[in-house]
């Protein structure tokens, strides 16, 4: 449900203040152009798009030789190239500061705390990278790491791609199985780990797994980075292991060799979640992750230099990726690793109080689960620095932009976000100059061309339907790992329309410019042939005190389609016969008779993966007797068992 009256707006100030309206008077003073509003300045960078992305690059201060040429073949998707004649290094666009002003703030919950300064880092760069060199790391190698959200792995990732290695890392929390199914398949030449992590209070050393990866894994050269103060006893107990103190204790720092590459030369190998099979490859540039994340940083967040960034993530989730690209703002990276709520709820809060985050990243069922918890951080917490709020992993339910403003921050942007691995970053996001609606992301990101599509491709502007990016953009992927003819990469996003980038997503533009996210299109309900988005489902009930939350899925009944919703009740709360009637009356009042599910079931669990996203495509392959092929990619796999078989699915 969204609301005709904003619950922000931006002060006047606010707006002459933002990096938006700086880079507006740059195009004005640039290009001549003179922008009404957000919608004239978005639709200038969509049609000249070689011209927004050129003037990006100018304003951004990028490092590099943009070359003569600005795009090559710019209506093709796959296919454009964009600045195929540059030369530049995303890691030297990080490592662009010096001095002893603060690079990061690292917290392992109430564990650790660490602070290095600019010099610091390139210091840990630089001995990395000299680590690499004379183990032979060269251009187009892979690197994995398996590492906790600390500076060791910002280092090691800017020093591998320094030198124009490729990049790829997981969380430790990862099982053997799953660590082997996504590094597998890339073959690394140097794996990364660690002796163990911190999680809700416990101390978790991960000897034992790595016993099964090394030598599984086959990488010539495996560091043990210390967490837990065990990597010696890690490393013998490992065979052919050895602890980066090791490799590094007689290593005096140099100057940071940047290789300058392509700009479509490979960066990251990003993962799929691989909750339906082996995880897929995905391969981004240097340029592309750049200047995607950058217009992104910039233009709709606002990051600038000495700024304090936080965004709660992982290492096997896309927003670590995005987070430490916020150096080349020349911002300070607040690192967390551990539990959101250990020792208690307010960790997090704590954290960005006594640091004075500028913005506070997280995902919209963090902002859910603190809602839960009854904790009111505007009560409790000086919040006072924090100018954005953002919010992705999955739609931000309006209840939740609610809370945000009535419980966690009076006066800052709430920025949900949408978007994905598969182009490291947003179709739509925060827009600065314009109101926050309730339950509404605010617009389509700069440079973007996002539109909604109806099966026959026809652009829609009130109703509900494919959400497509209509022209190409530079963070489009290079490739997916072993896919030699591109056939996998084809189908993934252009299969469904013709040279037209098709997301997945359902989705809806609002009366006021926003958009609203139902859910992946793949797990799009369709009773009755109706397109149901099961985010629309969530919004209801995880209003209600008595459900903790829920996961919708269609099952296969009589020759249709029946909705099915379980839930997880809060604690001390069954599932009653009245509870399943106000269920149903909160879904059909608040959404539609459409909406109101067929069955409603009390599960004790319910599956998500590592980055916290409900797998609702598993529930309904085990609902139908289907082998879920990639339990690994679970946080919480041993869920998946309490929808084997369920008697109330069977009648």
């Amino acid at each position: 449900m969204t609301s005709n009256k904003p619950l922000w707006t931006p002060s006047e100030e606010k707006v002459a203040e933002h990096t938006l309206t700086r880079f507006a008077a740059f195009v004005g003073q640039r290009a001549g152009k003179d922008f009404a509003d957000y919608t004239t300045m978005h639709e200038w960078s969509c049609d000249a798009s070689a011209e927004f992305w050129d003037l990006l690059w100018d304003f951004a201060n990028v490092i590099g030789d943009k070359g003569a040429r600005l795009v090559e073949d710019g209506d093709r998707m796959p296919g454009a190239k964009y600045f195929p004649d540059s030369r530049l290094n995303y890691g030297e666009n990080l490592l662009r500061q010096t001095g002893d002003g603060e690079a990061i703030v690292f917290r392992a919950e109430d564990k650790l705390e660490r602070r290095l300064s600019w010099d610091d880092l390139r210091v840990l760069v630089s001995r990395f990278q000299q680590v690499f060199l004379k183990h032979g790391l060269e251009k187009g190698d892979r690197v994995a790491a398996m590492m906790p959200n600390m500076p060791e792995t910002v280092a090691a990732m800017i020093a591998a791609t320094g030198l124009g290695a490729i990049w790829s890392s997981c969380s430790p929390d990862f099982g053997e199985k799953g660590v082997l199914d996504r590094f597998g398949q890339i073959e690394p030449k140097i794996f990364i780990t660690c002796d163990g992590y911190w999680y809700n209070g416990k101390r978790i050393a991960i000897a034992d797994k790595l016993k099964g990866i090394v030598p599984n894994l086959g990488a010539e050269l495996n560091i043990i980075v210390p967490l837990l103060d065990d990597a010696d006893e890690t490393a013998l107990s490992v065979k052919d292991a050895v602890t980066f103190e090791t490799l590094a204790k007689e290593i005096e720092p140099i100057d940071v060799v940047f290789e300058r590459l392509e700009f479509s030369h490979p960066l990251y190998i990003m993962f799929s979640s691989g909750t339906t099979g082996v995880p897929k490859c995905i391969v981004h540039s240097h340029g592309g992750t750049l200047l995607k994340i950058l217009s992104e940083q910039l233009l709709h967040v606002d990051i600038k230099p000495a700024d304090r960034v936080f965004y709660f993530t992982t290492c096997g989730w896309m927003m670590w990726n995005w987070l430490v690209t916020a150096l080349a703002c020349e911002a300070t990276l607040m690192l967390y690793d551990g539990s959101p709520f250990a020792p208690d709820a307010k960790v997090i809060f704590d954290y960005a109080e006594q640091e004075r985050f500028t913005l506070f990243g997280t995902s919209a069922k963090y902002i859910d689960a603190v809602r839960n918890t009854g904790l009111r951080p505007i009560e409790s917490h000086d919040l006072s620095s924090v100018r954005l709020l953002s919010s992705t992993g999955s739609p931000l339910a309006p209840e939740n932009f609610d809370f945000v403003y009535d419980g966690i921050i009076e006066d800052a942007h709430l920025s949900s976000m949408s978007g994905g691995t598969d182009i490291m970053g947003c179709f739509v996001a925060g827009i600065p100059w314009n109101p926050v609606y309730k339950g509404e992301i605010q617009g389509p990101v700069m440079g973007m061309n996002t539109q909604v599509w109806d099966d026959d491709g026809n652009a829609m502007l009130s109703e509900k339907g494919e959400l497509v990016c209509a022209s190409p953009f530079p963070s489009m992927p290079i490739k997916f790992w072993n896919d030699a003819d591109g056939s996998k990469y084809h189908s993934a996003y252009f299969d469904r329309y013709d040279n037209i980038w098709c997301h997945g997503d359902f989705a809806e533009w609002t009366k006021t410019g926003g958009m609203i996210i139902h859910g992946r299109s793949d797990a799009t309900l369709n009773p009755g042939g109706v397109r149901i988005g099961t985010a629309e489902i969530y919004n209801q009930v995880e209003q209600m005190p008595e459900v903790e939350e829920g996961l919708c899925i269609g099952q296969q009944w009589d020759g249709d389609v029946r909705v099915v919703l379980f839930v997880r009740t809060s604690t001390g709360i069954s599932l009653d016969d009245d509870l399943v009637g106000a269920i149903k009356s909160k879904i059909r009042t608040g959404a539609s008779p459409r909406h109101v599910p067929a069955k409603v079931i009390a599960v004790d669990d319910i599956p998500r993966t590592k980055s916290g996203k409900i797998t609702e495509l598993a529930v309904r392959d085990i609902v139908h007797g289907r082998e879920v092929k990639n339990r690994e990619a679970l946080a919480n796999p041993e869920a998946l068992d309490l929808f084997v078989d369920l008697p109330d699915l069977q009648i």
